[in-house]
């Protein structure tokens, strides 16, 4: 008996070490793509000029340090200021109005009870996300053009033409519908798996106790995945800072910078377009510490006002 129980202990501490050894391709990736750059932060406060040295890293330690320099300049710049309210106002809109979508999207896949219809419905909302943010902007120029079928619809009723794509008060919204429609039904995913892990016999109590398919959603679904409900708006809150930097990128034009212009494409155009790496780091700096701050802090509010969080 005691021999058995060493070799079942061997073997258990075997199977873990070969888990444990597949970590390692992952790990490196991490390592070499994800910290190892995390070096370039320290552009952020040194004067950076690519042909300090023999080649742009060595090029890091040649040049001269400035120390909060260009953190200084950050809120002088009027065009920093409004990229970063556009960033959370277009972000808080994602959040408020498209957060809550997927789990509506997902308890109502949850109810249909024919497979094959379900598995269509499915594979037409995830097919969007397929899709690069090249092609939905294309597609959304296309049916929201001045001569697209939505402002031919508008003017045979008798309205003027909306330029969607260069008002500045209709383009923030032009954003969201878009990701919406991209990214809804790929987000689902989570909540369906969830979904799949309720007990069987709460939603056979609560038929017996009469309730209807509605309430069962509302009384037995929608709270047992409460907590990966809270776990993916905890992760979102951390990446508010973040409001889509490939579809603003391909949508936006410089009509509507005052609404639509964000961090990260201020970024693009200060760091590359202009060759202010120093600047850019700067700005991508301040935007990664906002998000980390964000993180933590709405840990520690759901913790506190739920009693539920990620850690």
């Amino acid at each position: 008996m005691h021999l058995s129980k060493k070799r079942t202990g061997g073997l258990t501490t075997n199977r873990s070490l070969s888990m444990y050894l597949l970590l390692i391709p992952g790990l490196i990736f991490i390592l070499v793509f994800h910290y190892l750059p995390m070096y370039g932060a320290v552009i952020a406060f040194k004067d950076y000029n690519i042909f300090a040295g023999s080649d742009p890293i060595n090029a890091i330690f040649e040049s001269e340090w400035v120390g909060l320099k260009y953190w200084e300049q950050l809120w002088v710049q009027a065009e920093f200021r409004r990229a970063f309210c556009n960033t959370l106002v277009i972000s808080l809109m994602k959040i408020v109005i498209g957060f809550p979508v997927p789990i509506v999207l997902a308890l109502l896949i949850n109810e249909i009870r024919l497979t094959g219809y379900k598995r269509i419905i499915q594979t037409v909302l995830y097919l969007p996300h397929f899709m690069s943010w090249a092609v939905v902007g294309a597609l959304f120029l296309s049916i929201l053009g001045t001569t697209g079928p939505i402002n031919a619809w508008l003017q045979s009723l008798g309205f003027e033409g909306v330029k969607f794509f260069m008002n500045e008060r209709v383009f923030p919204w032009v954003l969201l519908v878009s990701a919406l429609w991209k990214e809804s039904g790929w987000n689902t995913i989570v909540y369906l798996a969830a979904i799949t892990g309720v007990s069987p016999e709460l939603y056979e109590a609560a038929t017996v106790d009469g309730a209807t398919r509605m309430q069962k959603m509302y009384y037995v679904t929608l709270p047992s995945i409460a907590s990966t409900i809270m776990m993916m708006l905890i992760l979102r809150l951390g990446s508010i800072m973040a409001a889509g930097f490939d579809q603003v990128l391909v949508m936006y034009n410089p009509t509507v910078y005052s609404t639509g212009d964000i961090i990260d494409t201020y970024v693009y155009r200060i760091g590359l377009g202009q060759l202010n790496f120093s600047m850019g780091t700067a700005v991508g700096l301040f935007n990664s510490i906002v998000s980390f701050v964000l993180v933590i802090s709405s840990n520690l509010f759901c913790r506190k006002m739920f009693g539920r969080s990620i850690w």
